[in-house]
């Protein structure tokens, strides 16, 4: 990622000034900067830890150089962009009302949980220093759970709850101490910005961008995460959303963790893979079936790094064509539309029949003005027959904005929905979701 970060150029609003301006700049906030330093340093006692005293005074440094030098501004946002914009945590799980058709008696009690960026100060940022500017980019931003939890009493009375809430990884919690954006935008702008935005970042925090685990959710073992590929997976509480701890898998893996993990046929193991800007550049990875340990590891030996959101595994068929691959991926993606592929043997998107037979291909089209992010499919306990579920998808209405759940029946996938369940509060347009039927109910 470093090297197609370094190669992007993106032309920055701001007027350039010459190269010897800029040094002229640079010196003069060097110094304002160090000064003080150095005078309190004078001040120390004999008796000192030197080296937690350096890198004290040296982080202090740096700190005040950035706060000095960078400038962080907010993105503009255009009106078609409004529920891009993020949005507060509630603060408590609140029961909803007025819900408008229907839950079947047979649909699984569970919860629905939808990833997506947040940023955490109120919007993308920008920069703007001696070196040019630097702009986070649209799919940054800290990663924030939605949930619908679907209850049941004795009676068989629904009941639904919303609750959202930040992932927080150490980064988060380092940058709420910190009560400011600390991390300087390093993917995007001229050239110079970033480079100092890697450098920075790196040598303040150890690393050079946040963690972000904004881009899904799933369950092995028993346990719940959220994860985004540029770290390892975050372990949630799915009752309170909070954030556990890092899923390190007892430091065997040590490295990005795909957002898509996929169980083995017949084992119930996790298959794992990590790609990254440095040898070995794509990595697979093998997790027992009770989530405990890494029993497999191996360097595919690439020889240029390659980024793969994806992968998918099969128990006795060979993969399907990488672009048929692509084109089902561009289908799913349109938030206009949900997309639908089936399979016999299979119930989160799946293909019909065979690889390499046709695929069934149906649409849902939403009214005007309404759009989707993160469908998820619920399977019928103890189903059977093709399509024996039902589809659930966040779905924002552009012309009140608002913001509710639909449930779709998949045997009527063309059809209205049998249930609009309205939320108490806008949900921003995310990335993927998933549907965790209650344990008993599997």
């Amino acid at each position: 990622m470093a090297t197609l970060c370094l190669a992007s150029q993106v032309k920055g609003s701001i007027h350039k000034q010459p190269i010897p301006h800029r040094i002229g700049e640079l010196k003069t906030s060097l110094s304002s900067t160090v000064k003080p330093f150095i005078q309190e340093l004078e001040k120390l006692p004999m008796r000192i830890d030197v080296s937690k005293t350096i890198k004290s005074v040296t982080l202090r440094i740096l700190d005040a150089f950035v706060d000095s030098v960078f400038q962080f501004v907010d993105q503009p946002v255009l009106p078609s962009q409004r529920n891009f914009v993020p949005v507060e945590e509630i603060g408590h799980i609140a029961q909803i009302e007025g819900i408008v058709g229907e839950i079947p008696a047979d649909f699984p009690e569970g919860v629905y949980i939808r990833n997506g960026a947040n940023p955490l100060w109120g919007g993308l940022k920008s920069t703007i220093s001696v070196f040019g500017k630097s702009s986070h980019v649209w799919v940054e931003g800290e990663g924030m759970l939605h949930a619908l939890y679907f209850s049941k009493d004795t009676n068989g009375n629904w009941s639904f709850a919303y609750n959202n809430r930040f992932v927080e990884p150490k980064t988060f919690k380092m940058e709420k101490q910190r009560n400011k954006p600390s991390y300087l935008p390093a993917v995007e702008g001229d050239s110079p910005a970033i480079l100092a935005a890697f450098v920075l970042n790196a040598l303040r925090f150890g690393d050079v961008n946040k963690i972000l685990s904004n881009t899904s959710v799933f369950e092995h073992g028993g346990k719940y995460y959220s994860i985004a590929e540029n770290y390892l997976a975050q372990e949630i509480d799915i009752s309170s959303l909070s954030t556990l701890d890092d899923w390190d898998l007892g430091g065997a893996w040590g490295r990005p963790f795909t957002t898509h993990p996929k169980k083995a046929p017949g084992s119930g193991e996790l298959v794992i893979m990590g790609v990254d800007a440095v040898k070995p550049y794509y990595v697979v990875g093998v997790i027992s079936a009770d989530g405990k340990k890494l029993i497999h590891k191996a360097d595919v030996k690439l020889k240029r790094s390659t980024l793969a959101h994806e992968i998918g595994i099969t128990q006795n068929q060979p993969p399907i064509d990488l672009c048929l691959l692509n084109v089902i991926e561009l289908c799913l993606s349109h938030p206009r539309y949900l997309g639908y592929l089936v399979s016999p043997i299979c119930d989160v998107f799946a293909f019909k029949g065979h690889f390499g037979n046709p695929i069934k291909m149906e649409h849902h089209k939403f009214a005007k003005n309404n759009f989707c992010t993160g469908s998820a499919y619920v399977s019928k306990p103890g189903g059977s027959e093709e399509d024996d579920g039902w589809i659930v998808a966040y779905v924002h209405d552009e012309d009140t904005d608002t913001s509710h759940v639909i449930v779709v029946d998949a045997k009527n996938f063309q059809g209205e929905p049998i249930a609009k369940i309205p939320l108490p509060q806008r949900v921003p347009y995310g990335h993927h979701g998933a549907y965790f039927q209650t344990p008993s109910q599997h």
